[in-house]
């Protein structure tokens, strides 16, 4: 049952449980309030790190060594696997340090669908201090023990909205909120890959500004057929070290395999959102998705504390 847990979504998702191994995330899992159900342990030392009062609550089950290292798929073993609740969002109680230091600043993973990539970009999102992060359907399920591993404890710091499609991802979002894109496609290639995406069975799309500038293109769409009247929004490019921030924001971060959705780029153009470019030598391919979010995040977040910090000294020492 453990390793099921572990492996399958779709028994995750049945049974609404989630599997978290080693010290440092079962303690940060106990901190920010998930229900541990089962701990199953190798020696009695490894309870004395953890909160006694949660453990009260749980299961405790003593096994052999040779047992969780047969369930886990790590290298070395720690010793401590526990079986957990599937955290609610909406019920979590997220560090303090981290609440104190959250900006006007979220994140939307768009067919993210490495592991590696998605847990590094969750560890990225919860350093930059995302408000929020929204996960599509086209994404990995952040609750993969890769991803948890990857995130380095990111799922207890910062609430996670997985599995939205894009018709939903609005009402996940604050008021007057501005949606940018990271992409390094030339614009010419839009609506190819928007075609493709759509052909490939996109969850479809945001409601559009119709005052956004649309072009059309016929392109051919997977299996040799021809996707007729896709309409792609144009975006005002921007470097990502130029000013595009305003509070609140919202990036985008597309997958390398599938690219930006329609829904993205739509829903872009409704809030006048822009396409972020990271510029690099030519010759060079597109950048690992994880590391374009944390260079894009990490200057969303510069260029918001540097609003604040114009915004507190004009409020100190208003013009006459």
């Amino acid at each position: 049952k453990v390793v099921t847990i572990a492996k399958s979504k779709k028994f995750r998702d049945r049974h609404g449980k989630v599997l978290l191994e080693g010290h440092r995330l079962i303690k940060d899992a106990l901190g920010a309030g998930a229900v541990l159900q089962t701990l199953f342990f190798s020696t009695v030392g490894h309870l004395k790190e953890l909160p006694e009062a949660e453990l009260k609550r749980a299961s405790l089950v003593k096994v052999k060594f040779e047992d969780i290292k047969s369930w886990s798929d790590l290298v070395t073993p720690q010793g401590l696997l526990g079986i957990f609740s599937k955290p609610d969002h909406a019920k979590m109680s997220y560090p303090a340090a981290q609440l104190t230091s959250s900006l006007p600043l979220l994140l939307i993973c768009d067919n993210i669908r490495d592991p590696g990539n998605l847990g590094t970009i969750l560890r990225s999102a919860a350093g930059a201090g995302c408000e929020k992060v929204l996960l599509t359907k086209g994404c990995v399920d952040p609750w993969e023990p890769k991803v948890l591993r990857a995130g380095m404890g990111a799922h207890f710091r910062l609430p996670i909205v997985a599995n939205l499609d894009w018709e939903s991802v609005p009402s996940n979002l604050p008021a007057g909120i501005q949606v940018c894109v990271a992409d390094n496609k030339d614009p010419d290639t839009w609506a190819e890959t928007a075609s493709v995406s759509w052909g490939a069975g996109g969850a479809g799309s945001a409601p559009g500004n119709p005052k956004a500038p649309v072009k059309s293109k016929p392109t051919a769409a997977p299996g040799g057929k021809e996707a007729v009247g896709v309409c792609v929004p144009e975006l005002a490019m921007r470097y990502y070290h130029e000013n595009w921030t305003q509070a609140p924001v919202a990036v985008v971060i597309g997958g390398e395999t599938h690219g930006l959705s329609p829904g993205a780029l739509h829903l872009a153009a409704s809030t006048g959102g822009k396409r972020l470019v990271i510029p690099v030598v030519p010759g060079v391919d597109s950048l690992n998705s994880a590391i374009a979010a944390g260079i894009v995040l990490f200057e969303g977040k510069r260029q918001l504390l540097q609003r604040q910090k114009q915004e507190d000294e004009r409020q100190k020492f208003p013009v006459v």
